[in-house]
């Protein structure tokens, strides 16, 4: 039998259409039957570690279907007795030294342990012995560790390594003492985490979650002598609407505008604009490495899970970073020393917000450089679409009844160049869509860079600026990104400007997103700011009007002296310290 032909099972008591080299669990899935997981990752080698997933198959007894492959003439049974029984008391012995704070706990009610209890019927408490009881690390900018509810399925420890390509947590100590921790059980903030959340998104309980900022924002939004202004990123309103049972991908933005206004922020902004004016310095960047021989391939910098990878793992390469500021820091820095001034207000009493898909971005406000010669940051606090979903419910709000809102000019306005940056590939199209301008002097005739787009974890293509020819690349994912860099290194010289996104998918599929998401919730989330691109005229970051006035009034002109002082920052050598 080949590889790819087909041939049928019996899952209760119905057939089902397996392939050679497929799971039992992938074809229950398929099949339309559910069967529970806790350690289980699409796409990565099965670990079989929780054995939730065990089922009943006749003459061989329960087996784990996540590592058991199919074989012509099995049947099995999803949910007999004995596969039930056994899932139950699994999970009664998770629960035996798990925390019993389940209220105070920031995933009850997101909780896969949680609804195993509840799916199972888990009522009384049949194992009884010493509850955990482990040091909660907060020492991170980003995210919280709490070892107690680790349930040591090995999801973090995975994607930290197998994914992510950083390993900064593993597996330390043996048998009942076992831990999942960063080397030596010492603080996140001394090890090689960068902040990307990864782990918080595949973890099934609350042992890893980020770092909440509502306290520091509802605080602000409470004294009237603050005026407290937000902004929110391009990937949230194509996401927040998930957290309120709405279709995937639905833009949310006109509403979401009306939500923050009703809860009190002042200002609304729009990010997009910043990362309008993040291609007006970036597309110029590339064009004056292409023509005064700077350094190449010049790589993108407005992921700071990434940036923190390259000054830990490939300092030598920090000189190809762009040394823009991301479109969180680039609007901070904006609001704080233009929009401020022209108010009429004290920079120090102004509390900026913004509302990221990440919460690398928490970790980015903390950066040095990220403020003025007087210590005032450019961002005072991040939320993340999660967070900010908490905030309204907190609120009493209802995000779909909201009547449509538009956010505050100047720093509202955006193209949707700017609005592609929620996805991976949208910041590459929208520089080249500027770069073929400036190299040119004409608009490129087909805007849609098909090449770059979609969930493909690597793409590459060759784009003409006239009589140049530009070798890009995108890497979303930063195992992956770690081998382009390799062969960077080692010599590679065809390709002229890379982006670089963190979390696989860009930030649709970012650590601050709504959670449980699958591989068809963030492809909504992408194809969604497709749509914005497809449907609004100004696609082009350098036709959005507010950027050229704020060059013409304030910034001169893209790589000048001001520019530079407000958008632009530097990079150091890490060893993995915060």
């Amino acid at each position: 039998m080949s590889a790819t032909e087909t041939f049928r099972i019996e899952v209760n008591g119905r057939p089902a259409e397996a392939r050679r080299g497929e799971t039992l669990l992938d074809v229950c899935r398929h099949a339309g039957v559910d069967v529970p997981t806790l350690c289980h990752l699409p796409d990565l080698a099965p670990s079989g570690a929780c054995r939730i997933c065990v089922v009943d198959v006749r003459g061989r007894g329960l087996v784990p279907s996540c590592s058991c492959p199919v074989e012509p003439g099995m049947s099995v049974e999803t949910n007999s007795q004995s596969a039930t029984r056994a899932r139950k008391t699994i999970v009664e012995l998770l629960l035996a030294n798990h925390p019993d704070d389940c209220l105070y706990c920031v995933r009850h009610g997101e909780c896969e342990l949680q609804d195993l209890a509840q799916r199972y019927g888990v009522r009384e408490r049949r194992y009884v012995t010493a509850k955990n009881d482990h040091h909660v690390d907060i020492s991170s900018p980003s995210l919280v560790r709490d070892p107690a509810k680790c349930i040591l399925c090995g999801k973090c420890v995975r994607v930290c390594e197998e994914v992510m390509g950083v390993a900064a947590i593993d597996f330390i100590r043996r048998g009942s003492r076992t831990l999942v921790a960063p080397a030596f059980n010492r603080g996140l903030n001394v090890s090689t985490c960068i902040n990307c959340g990864q782990c918080v998104m595949v973890c099934p309980t609350g042992a890893l979650h980020e770092k909440s900022h509502l306290k520091e924002v509802q605080d602000a939004l409470d004294d009237p002598a603050v005026t407290v202004v937000v902004q929110h990123a391009p990937a949230v309103s194509v996401s927040l609407a998930e957290e309120f049972g709405l279709e995937p991908g639905a833009d949310v933005e006109a509403l979401m505008v009306t939500a923050l206004r009703r809860l009190g922020f002042a200002r609304v902004f729009d990010t997009s604009f910043a990362a309008d004016l993040t291609i007006m310095e970036e597309a110029s960047e590339l064009v004056s490495r292409l023509k005064g021989g700077g350094r190449l391939p010049m790589f993108t910098s407005c992921s700071p899970g990434w940036v923190k990878f390259v000054e830990q793992f490939y300092p030598d390469l920090m000189p190809n970073l762009s040394t823009c500021k991301s479109p969180q820091q680039m609007m901070g820095a904006v609001v704080k020393r233009v929009w401020a001034g022209r108010e009429g207000l004290d920079p120090r009493r102004v509390f900026s917000v913004a509302i990221m898909p990440c919460i690398a971005k928490k970790f980015e406000a903390q950066r040095p450089g990220m403020g003025d010669a007087e210590d005032v940051p450019d961002v005072d606090a991040v939320l993340t679409t999660r967070e900010l979903a908490r905030l309204i419910r907190l609120h009493g709000l209802d995000l779909a009844r909201m009547t449509p809102g538009a956010p505050d000019l100047p720093l509202g306005e955006r193209s949707t160049a700017g609005k592609l940056f929620g996805g991976t590939g949208g910041v590459m199209e929208a520089a080249l869509r500027t770069a073929h301008w400036l190299v040119t002097g004409r608009e490129m005739y087909h805007l849609t860079i098909g090449a770059v787009r979609g969930l493909e974890g690597v793409k590459e293509a060759r784009v003409k600026l006239d009589d140049v020819e530009l070798g890009v690349a995108v890497v979303s994912g930063l195992g992956r990104a770690r081998r382009l860099l390799e062969e960077v290194r080692a010599g590679r010289d065809d390709l002229h400007f890379i982006e670089v996104m963190t979390c696989p998918g860009g930030c649709v599929g970012g650590g601050g997103q709504p959670l449980r998401a699958d591989t068809g919730a963030v492809l909504s989330r992408l194809e969604g700011l497709y749509r914005i691109d497809r449907s609004e005229p100004v696609r082009l970051s350098h036709r959005n009007r507010h950027v050229q006035e704020l060059y013409d009034e304030v910034l001169g002109e893209p790589l000048g002296a001001r520019s530079h002082e407000l958008l632009h920052t530097h990079y150091h050598a890490r060893d993995g310290a915060v």
